[in-house]
């Protein structure tokens, strides 16, 4: 039986991800902050990955045939799992983003676009002041990934998910659509709003466990087949009303956010099509606002 260890994993696909992987009989070994109870059956470890010392009490002789990051976001972060780490696991995946992508344009980005064995790292910059942090999201994993990459401790792979929708989503990014739809208020965008990429949260749940078992390293981009604009996502809702302004609404993006998959096809993981599973998504959303104005 395999040991993976999952540092984050208390919401949305990262709690799939662990119980996909308990329920596969894997060893699952959660660390956080304990913000949030851990799903049944798996070892819970509360430290803050922030505090080097903490972790490496809390993680004791433990070691692992792979761990799953899904909450670095910035150089110190990968910094400290790079030490904490080394020695423990033989492979190390890190949940990156789509957003690593955001200063390009043009056509689908492939992984060689954006380059973390050359990028630049800045420890100086104020990474612990989240405001900074948000305005920097892409910067962050990028400068997080170059970290891993560089004088590797363990075979590093870094899943850069294109935009998650489906299941618990804590963002309220669809909600936000289907509210305004259903009021007839109008949905912010810009003029020639451009293609982006998605995938399932069931999906890139499959497709994390799928890469910590796998043996490649590197960047990988996850993203189902086919991509989708602000206006076709809203026509799946309903009968959208549209104005143009500089405030726009999530997903309304004016340059390309659209992956190539084709390295992870090619090495086997077998991705769904947007056109697939949106319509079930758009249901659930829609369902469960109608549960919220029911209980409002």
């Amino acid at each position: 039986m395999s040991e993976i260890c999952i540092i984050g994993g208390s919401r949305h696909f990262g709690r799939r991800l662990v119980e996909n992987l308990r329920d596969a009989g894997t060893a699952v070994t959660v660390v956080n902050r304990g913000s949030a109870p851990a799903p049944a059956g798996v070892t819970h470890l509360r430290a803050d990955r922030d505090d080097e010392d903490a972790l490496r009490r809390v993680l004791d002789d433990r070691d692992f045939d792979a761990v799953i990051d899904q909450v670095c976001y910035t150089p110190a972060q990968a910094a400290v799992a790079r030490r904490v780490f080394a020695g423990r696991t033989r492979r190390y995946v890190m949940t990156s983003t789509i957003e690593v992508y955001a200063d390009l344009d043009g056509p689908p980005h492939a992984e060689h676009a954006v380059d973390p064995a050359n990028w630049p790292v800045r420890t100086d910059l104020p990474w612990d002041d989240p405001a900074f942090l948000d305005h920097n999201y892409g910067e962050g994993k990028r400068q997080a990934e170059a970290v891993f990459t560089r004088d590797p401790a363990f075979g590093f792979v870094s899943v850069r998910t294109a935009h998650v929708l489906g299941g618990a989503d804590f963002t309220g990014r669809l909600a936000h659509y289907v509210r305004r739809i259903r009021a007839g208020l109008p949905v912010i965008v810009h003029e020639d709003p451009r293609p982006a990429s998605f995938i399932h949260e069931r999906e890139i749940a499959e497709f994390l466990a799928w890469a910590a078992r796998a043996d490649f390293t590197g960047a990988v981009n996850a993203a189902s087949h086919g991509t989708l604009d602000v206006r076709q996502l809203c026509a799946a809702i309903g009968e959208p009303v549209y104005a143009v302004g500089e405030d726009v609404s999530p997903f309304s993006f004016d340059r390309s956010y659209a992956m190539d998959n084709g390295r992870a096809t090619a090495l086997g993981f077998p991705f769904s099509r947007v056109a697939d599973w949106l319509p079930s998504v758009i249901e659930d959303a829609l369902a469960e606002e109608e549960r919220t104005c029911a209980l409002a």
